[in-house]
């Protein structure tokens, strides 16, 4: 019979690792659960619930930075973040919607755990490069507590980037501190319509290289745009380039902006309220969420990060092979491609490497897929023998018996 467990304090959570290290019984680990489908099948005996262990420990807004337990939503740090004009800047995404959930479910130590970014991740990083520090309990059972509230307190291995990623299978975080950022006074999106991938890839390029500081640029192609921003922007294209900072600068290397991709044809301004709600939705990969397929089955989604100048080659390839959509974030590096449903999952998840070892080559990420997909195919990017290696190595220092999430990024580990 599959248990829950619950702890409230950490030593509660240590004595359940210990005791599922002493049955052999592997622990499914959960927040909220809104990622649970993310990743292979996890081999359980047993369900780890971290939702009891939540709320906001201290926020220091003069010094920003922030502590929360594992278990804390992240729509309540938004709340508080908000409230001070402040926010992560790594904009984590949120995969409920895409998953079949509901938006808001997710936890920071989620978050943490999968090391989530959205649309900003070129300018201002991942997930991982703003833990300040956490607590948890490895899977031998050990309490562990790595950095602290100050950027510069790292001596020896920083774990934070070990855990960071990690999908639960080295440790089970209890309490995480993170760095927060003030938000931009102003946010507005210069909008490039009717171009095709391979002049929104050029002119996407042209933006960030330039002097304007873009802070995201993404491509929605023509028929997925009007799934943005219910509907309202059209079936055109949409290429679109966002500008943060003080009003006055924001609109004035817009008007640079205008004046550098003139080439590229039509444009408009998305103001504050349309840019922030366009970015959410790219951020949330929303147009891929409800795609009709037929007898009510949902579109495999993959997620591939490439070289941003190849991204738009490899999706020219695969649309001659299968039937897919695509959309474009971080200049083209980031691409989401949605393959219908009914094609064979060998076939596709085969091209999809094939394409991306042949440009260059990249990482992929299977999404959203049926429990068998996700069971038969490699759901992440295999890793080459020396990294596999290491990656067993480090695996085993931190959870010998194998009780944390149990395959749910390689087979058997």
């Amino acid at each position: 019979m599959v248990e829950k467990f619950c702890p409230i304090k950490i030593k509660e959570l240590k004595d359940v690792i210990v005791a599922a290290n002493s049955q052999n019984s592997p622990l499914e680990i959960i927040g909220e659960g809104s990622k649970r489908t993310l990743g292979r099948p996890v081999k359980a005996d047993h369900v780890l619930d971290m939702s009891k262990m939540s709320g906001i420990k201290l926020y220091e807004p003069d010094e920003l930075v922030l502590t929360a337990h594992a278990g804390t939503s992240l729509a309540e740090i938004e709340v508080q973040l908000s409230a001070q004009n402040q926010c992560l800047m790594f904009e984590p995404m949120d995969y409920g919607v895409l998953l079949g959930k509901h938006e808001g479910q997710g936890t920071i130590g989620g978050m943490i755990g999968c090391n989530l970014s959205g649309p900003r991740r070129l300018k201002a990083g991942s997930a991982r490069d703003y833990v300040l520090g956490f607590e948890g309990v490895t899977g031998r059972g050990d309490i562990v507590k790595s950095g602290g509230r100050v950027v510069k307190n790292v001596t020896g291995y920083d774990l934070s980037k070990a855990v960071s990623g990690a999908y639960g299978t080295l440790a089970v975080l209890s309490e995480i501190t993170l760095k927060t950022l003030p938000t931009a006074e102003c946010e507005k999106s210069l909008v490039i319509r009717g171009l095709d991938d391979g002049a929104a890839t050029k002119a996407m390029s042209i933006a960030m290289g330039s002097s304007n500081e873009v802070s995201s640029a993404g491509h929605a192609p023509y028929m997925i745009a009007q799934r943005f921003l219910n509907g309202d922007v059209g079936n055109d294209a949409m290429t679109v380039l966002r500008l943060e900072g003080i009003e006055v600068s924001v609109n004035y290397r817009i008007e640079r902006l205008k004046n550098l991709l003139k080439q590229f044809g039509e444009m408009q301004v998305f103001e504050q309220a349309q840019s922030i709600h366009f970015w959410r939705e790219m951020r949330d990969v929303t147009p891929f969420a409800h795609r009709d397929q037929p007898q009510g089955r949902e579109a495999m989604v993959w997620r591939m990060s490439v070289a941003p100048t190849k991204g738009h080659e490899i999706i020219m390839q695969l649309r001659q092979q299968l039937p897919i959509e695509a959309l474009y974030d971080w200049q083209g590096g980031l691409v989401w491609l949605s393959v219908d449903a009914g094609v064979d999952i060998k076939e596709q998840e085969a091209l999809i490497r094939q394409y991306v070892a042949q440009n260059t080559g990249g990482q992929v990420m299977l999404i959203r897929a049926p429990e068998i997909a996700r069971e038969l195919l490699p759901v992440f990017e295999p890793e080459v023998e020396p990294l596999a290696q290491l990656s067993n190595r480090l695996k085993h220092s931190f959870d010998p018996n194998g009780v944390l999430n149990h395959g749910r990024m390689v087979e058997g580990r």
